[in-house]
């Protein structure tokens, strides 16, 4: 698979134009332009890039929008946000729609998050790898826009056969396209590990609960999606991730911090 540019990682334009008002003012507010970021899977990724290429000497890695704010000037932000202005636009993605993959990204995020904190582990992480867990569907619908039509007319974005389709047919799957270019940028390991074993968190040789979670709740985002009734969402709970955290359906289905109907205007 050709490598991903930045170019090819569509935003929000609203959030983009939202996030450049804001960097124009003489002194941003904090609060107002992490919201912005989170709110973006594409903007999480361009700023988590530039602050990894930033801060090479922390072994460690910034793994969350918070961390690499903290770590970046105003001034560095700015080019960021024009640059995603740029790679924004209705037509960016074809085949994808755009609105349903921002809004499905930032549910997982939230579940994700809510997730972490019933198990004691860390949230701002765990919301940061929900966020980019599917940043792999832009990548494919870039670097292999045939193969993604036909899989996109067999399996929605939400659909739980999406990624056993993509392995067939393209060889690769948003999980690994998105955990490859993660890698790409020096991402820090735990969270290239996330979005590589998201699918089956149990195929790494050393577990990583931050896949785990991503995988619950992304099965939980789903579950919502295809409307499944209470059979349904006992016979495809993910029973042996759920144990290894410590989750049982009935806790996981309780974290729902999410307006499942709204939220769609946000990307307009």
């Amino acid at each position: 698979m050709p490598a991903t540019t930045a170019q090819e990682l569509p935003s929000s334009p609203k959030l983009v134009a939202l996030l450049l008002t804001e960097l124009a003012r003489q002194a941003p507010d904090l609060r107002r332009t992490s919201q912005l970021f989170c709110g973006d899977p594409a903007l999480a990724m361009r700023l988590l890039r530039l602050a990894n290429a930033v801060h090479r000497e922390d072994t460690r890695g910034v793994i969350s929008v918070a961390q690499a704010l903290a770590l970046l000037p105003t001034e560095a932000l700015r080019p960021l946000a024009q640059a995603a202005a740029l790679a924004s636009g209705p037509n960016a993605a074809p085949g994808l729609s755009l609105p349903q993959f921002w809004r499905f990204s930032l549910q997982v995020a939230k579940l994700a998050r809510a997730l972490a904190a019933s198990v004691r582990q860390n949230q701002a992480v765990a919301y940061s790898a929900g966020l980019l867990h599917a940043v792999g569907e832009l990548a494919l619908h870039a670097t292999a826009q045939d193969g993604m039509a036909s899989v996109n007319l067999v399996a929605g974005l939400c659909d739980v056969r999406r990624a056993k389709l993509q392995q067939r047919m393209l060889g690769t799957t948003y999980a690994e396209a998105g955990a490859t270019l993660a890698q790409q940028w020096q991402f820090p390991g735990p969270l290239v590990d996330a979005l590589r074993y998201q699918i089956a968190p149990f195929d790494n040789e050393v577990y990583e609960p931050l896949a785990g979670l991503v995988h619950l709740a992304a099965w939980r985002a789903r579950a919502q999606a295809s409307g499944y009734d209470e059979r349904a969402l006992a016979t495809s709970f993910p029973g042996e991730v759920g144990l290894a955290l410590g989750l049982d359906i009935d806790m996981v289905l309780q974290q729902d911090p999410i307006d499942w109907g709204g939220g769609s205007a946000t990307y307009t």
